[in-house]
Formats: structure tokens, sequence, C-alpha cells
């Protein structure tokens, strides 16, 4: 059983969201929270295993409470359901440690399939915001050289295999585990197994988070 936290500003958008969560015999609703406090306050008190959060909200936004929430090193997961008109913050949701992004006119299964995937530890972004958020983030991104925190970023990458690098540099290209098997002739299971090596190895909690990295250490550059 997956145990969500939702959390939105919006009555009626967390009685819509129940309503569909409540539905699936694996899925479980543990609370609703209002704010950002509200939430940071619930996940850690419930641990639930996925929190469903609003960007926008009075008081503690949800990129701050994902921040606070990723800090305290829980198991919970943060998948940010976002609006077309929040592009802009959704890179800060990157940074602050989500696992991933919705939007919110997305399909029922899609929402459901991405609880279930960010609870496996995977990470999800709705494909129609992905090239978006990616150009986003890349123009936050300073044009100064490199700095202490950059250097630290190089040793993780200083860990990986030349394989191991490859594979991250085609991951921050937004390329799927089976694209990935078919341009380097493996497996689809052997392609797993080093993406959750490059995760070891660089301490990301996640996909997303790996590709972050990729960027931030200018692995992948900017297009």
């Amino acid at each position: 059983m997956t145990t969500v936290l939702i959390v939105d500003d919006q009555p009626m958008q967390r009685f819509g969201f129940r309503m569909l969560l409540e539905s699936q015999d694996d899925l479980t609703v543990v609370g609703e929270a209002g704010n950002g406090s509200e939430a940071v306050r619930l996940t850690a008190e419930l641990h639930p295993d996925v929190v469903l959060m609003d960007i926008r909200m009075p008081g503690l936004d949800g990129i701050e409470a994902t921040r606070r929430i990723a800090a305290a090193g829980d198991r919970t997961r943060v998948l940010i359901v976002t609006t077309f008109d929040l592009d802009e913050y959704a890179y800060e949701g990157l940074r602050a440690g989500a696992s991933g992004f919705l939007i919110k006119d997305a399909l029922p299964e899609e929402l459901l399939s991405g609880i279930r995937a960010v609870a496996a530890g995977d990470a999800v972004v709705a494909p129609s915001l992905t090239r978006r958020l990616l150009d986003t983030y890349v123009q936050h991104l300073p044009d100064d050289g490199p700095t202490t925190a950059t250097r630290v970023l190089d040793e993780r990458l200083a860990r990986l295999t030349e394989r191991e690098r490859e594979i991250l540099t085609v991951m921050g290209q937004g390329w799927t585990n089976t694209e990935i098997a078919s341009r380097f002739h493996l497996a689809e299971s052997t392609v797993k197994t080093h993406v959750s090596r490059i995760l070891a190895k660089t301490g990301a909690r996640d996909r997303v988070q790996a590709v972050i990295l990729a960027y931030d250490t200018r692995l992948v550059n900017p297009s």
C-alpha cells in the first residue's frame, strides 16, 4: 500500500485528488495540507511514501516545503503537480529535491502511474514539460568558472566509469532506458543496473537529480 499526503490550498482540488486516489486498491490518502508549513509538519508526523505537492500556496510555498522535506532525509518522495503558467518556478523544484512534475490537467491514469513510479524510486516528468523545464533550468545556471560547489560536483562525477559517464550524459539529454539500450547495444536490464550505480556513486536521490548533476557540472551543455 502506497501512502499519499495531498498538499493544495484549494479544497476542491484536494477533494478531487482524494476521490481519485482512494478509488485505487494500492493507494491510500493519509492526510491533507493546505499550505507548505502543514505539509512539512504532516510529513514528519505521517511519513507518507509520496507527497502530492502544489507550488503556489499562501505562506510557505511548495518549493520551500519540498526543500525542507528532502533535507529531512526521510524516505518520502515529492511529486509536484504544476500548471502550464508555473513553468518559471519548476526548475526551483528540481533543485529543491522533487522527484517529479506533472501538470494538473494530466489524465487520471498519468497521475496514478506517476505516484506509483515516484513511490518506487523512479523520477517522473510530464513529457510536455520536460524540454521547457530543462530550458528554464539551464537559463539559471551561472556563467562564471568553476566554484567550490561545482568542484565538489565534479568529484562526484570522477567516481563514475567511462560508460557510466556516457549514460549519464544521454540521461541528461532526455533519453529513456530503452533508447539508451538501443544506442549502446545493451540489454535494458544492463542499462537499469548502470543507472542504479550512477545514482549510488553520485548520491543522487533519483533520475531527475542525476540529470541536474549532469547540467550543473556541464557534462551536458545547454543547447
